[in-house]
Parts: structure tokens; sequence; C-alpha cells
């Protein structure tokens, strides 16, 4: 996007108007769209592209030096402090509010509790590798830089792809809930705020313009500035956490140990099925690594915001599980607002609207937090062109990446208006627990693989362990979705694990040491990660597959078409650049394929040239 200036006459005086224009090079700068001939020949060049693309591995070098094509650089001004009131608010809303009762009520009962510990070690497990990841590589791109670094563009697509849903969903989903706990706190029902259509499909017919205002509002704070953005947060965090402290210290009060008679009536396997639900309480901590671009010192902020953030957040989910379920029996929680509810039965009416307010206050953080996070995915993906460029432009007053984040926001608010919160809340954990997966691989690639340096023999042992560490994960899931009371297959998967890691450690060499900050215990905390992130998705239902199979079949088919062809023409302009420029930096990995050699004349048979951004 750029500014033109057209001048005026008004008798006899010039006046000056700017006004802002847009092009197809704000979209589709790149030399296989600057014709249709152009963009033939490089439909027909997709197998070779894709390829490369797969193939190849950025580097933390590049990923750092293609911040320069957001034309500004964001403003450093975050601290530890900001960042761990930034995972608070990410996490603590609506899941904590809603979905405790429901899982309570009709999958875990009381052990609702070890629930939340199970989905909370997972959520750790991932903050540890998220965390290595952010100090080393402190750019906005979160997990899609991260997988790109190691696992190369295409792996990273897919996932930044599927975690910008899940954004965007999730999103959604608690602007619907503030509409419902704004409307208890008025003493309405939530359908008197809504607009019913009766035309639309069910499901999709009970508009709803207050979620809709409410993102317009967050949207304009996360445009405005990061650090108001902080502030804000701060505020409303401080607020929740006093509300939450007066929950459960109000809860044990009206507590009667009679309710945990019977503790785990569902068993073990509804615990853990609550447990790949309540995951979504968890989801929005990765929205802080993407802020680590404008972290004032990353080796210190970084470990101390996520960590810290992450254990507290586990241990008041735990209290508040506690508290709800000492409070009344667990079949008698109201699914749709039973922390409200349960004050009323026990005859505390006042305290029902202490706790609407609470809830407001931390889904306010959560939507504030997921627009910060999620344009910075954006913005980061638009930088290596597989999006549009446009989107990855940076303000350069506010320091904010202005176009993704109303971009991202649009797409919430038409969600949200729309779409009903049962069928959002099913949407909702699969694509986090896949990202996560991801990079917990990733952190395994990073520290046991480096191009030039690892053996053959190293990297064949490598891919070895990490095959069996996956194949039996997924097979111990597999088991575990299909077979209600069996045991034996556990008894080849489990040591099949273990003895991979055991393996993996042994026998394999380290190849790169972190700089900064590294993961303790590698490989076992990520190969833990690996098996507990791909345990959970076993529990969930198959519906959710099916809906992460359609959206990652468009995602494909946008990749196909435009993605590949920009991000491959993108990185091939800049290789030409250095070395016209007389100073050749390879900072992208990997075999060259014939793609690459024949690269340059593949459009029009002319050489790339680097987009003007």
């Amino acid at each position: 996007m750029g500014t033109e200036t057209t001048e005026i006459s008004n008798g006899g005086a010039v006046m000056r108007r700017r006004a802002c224009t847009c092009t197809k090079d704000d979209f589709l700068p790149e030399e296989s769209f600057q014709s249709w001939n152009n963009y033939a020949n490089a439909l027909k060049q997709t197998p070779s592209r894709l390829l490369d693309r797969v193939l190849t591995r950025s580097s933390a070098k590049a990923e750092l030096e293609v911040k320069a094509r957001s034309g500004h650089q964001m403003k450093k001004t975050l601290s530890w402090w900001d960042l761990m009131w930034f995972g608070m608010g990410a996490v603590i809303g609506a899941g904590i509010f809603v979905l405790t009762g429901q899982e309570a009520n009709e999958d875990a009962g009381p052990a609702v509790v070890l629930s939340y510990v199970v989905s909370g070690l997972s959520a750790l497990l991932s903050v540890f590798c998220y965390t290595e990841f952010a100090v080393e590589i402190p750019v906005a791109g979160g997990s899609f830089a991260y997988l790109r670094v190691e696992l190369g563009d295409f792996v990273a697509f897919i996932a930044a792809g599927n975690i910008l849903l899940e954004y965007m969903i999730g999103g959604a989903a608690v602007a619907r809930s503030w509409t419902s706990y704004f409307a208890t706190l008025c003493s309405y029902k939530p359908v008197d705020f809504r607009i019913h259509a009766h035309s639309l499909t069910e499901g999709y017919n009970q508009l709803d313009p207050i979620a809709v205002g409410v993102i317009i509002i967050i949207c304009a704070i996360a445009v405005f500035s990061t650090k108001a953005s902080s502030r804000l947060n701060y505020v409303a965090s401080v607020v929740h956490l006093l509300v939450i402290v007066f929950i459960i210290i109000c809860g044990f009060i009206n507590a009667d140990t009679q309710n945990y008679a019977d503790f785990a009536p569902y068993g073990p396997r509804g615990i853990f099925k609550a447990s790949a639900i309540l995951f979504f309480a968890y989801v929005g901590f990765d929205a802080v690594s993407t802020m680590a671009e404008e972290t004032k010192n990353p080796a210190r902020d970084i470990p101390i915001g996520l960590i810290g953030s992450m254990v507290l957040t586990t241990t008041l989910y735990c209290l508040l599980a506690i508290t709800l379920c000492l409070m009344q029996p667990y079949k008698r929680i109201d699914v749709d607002a039973p922390f409200s509810r349960a004050f009323t039965r026990v005859g505390w009416n006042w305290a029902q609207y202490v706790v609407a307010a609470g809830a407001l206050k931390g889904m306010t953080s959560v939507l504030l937090v997921g627009a910060v996070g999620q344009a910075r995915y954006l913005t980061h993906i638009a930088r290596t062109h597989m999006m549009p460029p446009w989107l990855a432009k940076v303000d350069q007053k506010t320091g904010t990446p202005i176009n993704a984040t109303v971009v991202m926001m649009a797409a919430t608010a038409i969600i949200a208006f729309f779409t009903n919160l049962s069928i959002l809340s099913n949407l909702l954990s699969i694509s986090t627990l896949f990202i996560f997966m991801l990079v917990a691989v990733a952190l395994l690639v990073r520290r046991y693989y480096v191009t030039g340096e690892t053996s053959t023999e190293n990297r064949n042992k490598l891919i070895f362990f990490l095959v069996l560490i996956l194949g039996s994960s997924i097979a111990t899931a597999a088991y575990w979705g299909i077979s209600e009371k069996g045991w034996i297959a556990y008894c080849i998967t489990v040591p099949t694990w273990f003895l991979s890691t055991v393996g993996l450690w042994l026998f394999v060499p380290q190849a790169c040491t972190p700089k900064l900050w590294g993961v303790p215990l590698v490989p076992w905390l990520p190969s833990a990660s690996i098996a507990i992130n791909i345990f959970l998705l076993g529990s969930i239902d198959k519906d959710s597959f099916l809906r992460f199979a359609v959206w990652t079949g468009l995602l494909l088919i946008y990749y196909f078409l435009f993605g590949l062809h920009a991000s491959y023409d993108t990185a091939k302009a800049y290789e030409v650049k250095g070395i016209q420029d007389g100073v050749y930096r390879k900072v992208e990995e990997g075999e060259v394929s014939s793609a690459t050699k024949s690269g340059f004349e593949g459009v029009g048979g002319n050489a790339p040239t680097a987009p003007n951004l």
C-alpha cells in the first residue's frame, strides 16, 4: 500500500491531497503473477517447486532478516512482567468458566481436576519447547517461524494455517461467551441480546451484534499500540485474578466434602476425554511467543513470562475445579454458567454478578491477547510471501501490523456473528495439539541435526528414532480410541516409545547447543510432549478430525495455486539479489532440487526480481 499526492488548483493556490492506494503488486508482486503466461508456466512447475520447498529449510538468520520486509520494526516495549500477564490473560477466560462445568457434569465428575493436571502438563511441556525457539529466534512468526527453520516451508504453512483457524474460532467462541455473561450480568437471558434470523440454518441463525461490537473495540486497541494493549490486559487480568481468588475462598467456605465421595464416576477414560476438551482452556499461551520481537530482553523475559504464567494458570485452574465440585454434586452443575449458578444454589445470589463480571474481564483479556498474537502470526507468514505481502506491513507510527490485525479480527467477527457457541466449541483443540506436537518434533530436529555438520549416519539414526517415537505414540492413541478395555497393545507401544527415546539419548549426539536458553532434559521432555499431545488427539471425536481434514485441504489448494509460487519466487529472488550485490548469503538450507537449478528460467525465462515492499 502506498500514498499518492494529487495537486488541485484553487484560485491560484495549490492544495495537496494524499490518498492511500492499493495495487496488485501489494498482493501478488512476484514474477509468477506478472502475466497469465508466467502463471501458467509456474503451475506447470508445481511438482518441482513443491519438492524444493519441502526439502528447503529456512535458518534462524533468515527469519530475523525477513523482518525488514515489513517496512518498519515493531517497537521493543515488553518485559517479563508484561509477558506473564499476557500469558495469564491469554488463557484464563471462556475455557475455565464455561467448559469446567460441562466436563465435570458429563465426562469426568470431580476428577475434572485431574483432567486439568493432564492438559496442564501437556501445555507446560509445549511451553518449554516454545520458549527455546522464542529466545533463539525472537520474531513475530511463532510456531510458523520455528517450523519453517526446522521442518521446512511446506510443513510450516500447513501448521500455521491451522493455528490461525484455531485463533479465529477461539476468538469467536469467546466473543459469543462474552455476550452470554454480559446478559447474565444485566439479569437477562443471552437470547434476549441476539437477533433470531428465521431464514438461516439452525446453529447459524442467532445473530450476535454485541460479539461483533466487542471484537471491533478489541481490534482498535490492538491496532493502536502493543504497550497500550499490555496495560489494558494488565488491569483486566488483575481484576480477573481478584475475582478468581474470591471464587476460591468463598467456594471453600460453602464446600461440602460429601460431594467428593464419588470422585471419578466415569473412570480414566472420562478423565482423558475431558483433558482433550479442556485443552481449549490453555489455548493462547503460544500467542505470547509471537511477541518475542517486541520483547526488550528475550533471553531473560520470555522464559520467566511463559513458564511462570503457565504454572500459575494451571494452579488456579485446579483450585477452581476443586471449588466447583465441592460446592455441589457434579450432576447438578449447570453446564452454561457453572460458577454463577453454584453460588445461587448455596444462597449467595449476589455473588453470581461478581462471577459474571470476573468472567467478562477474563474473556476481554483472552480476546485482546488473541488479537495481538494472531496478527503477528499472519504478519510473519506474509513476510515469506506465502500470504500477500500487504499483510506484512507494520505501521510506522503505531509500530503494529494494522493490516493483519484488521483482516484477522474481521474474519473472527464474521464467524462470531453467525455461529452458535456449541458448534464453535466442537472445532477447538485438535489444531493446537497438532501444532504443539510438531513444535516438539522440530525441537528434537534442531538439537540433533545441523546441515553440513551432522553425519549421514547420525541423521539416519535420528530419523529412525523419530519415526519410532511418533509411530508408538500414534499407535497408543489409536488403541485408546478404539479399545475401551484392552491393555495388551500398551505393553508394546509404551515400551517402544521409551526405548526409542533412550536410543535417541544414547546413540545420537546433539549437534546444536542453545546460545541463550535451552529446554532441559532433552530428548525426554520434547519426546514426552509428542506422546502426550498425540494421546490427547486420540480422545477427540471423529467429526473434529473431519473438519481438520477439510480445512487442511483448503489450505493445500491455496498453497498449490498461490502460496507455493509466491514463496518460491521470493526465496530465489533474494538469492539472486545477494549475488548481484556481491555479497552472497545463503539464507536457506537443504538440497537443491531441479526446480532450483532451473528456477531462474521458470517464469518467462527471467530471473526473479526481489519484490519491492
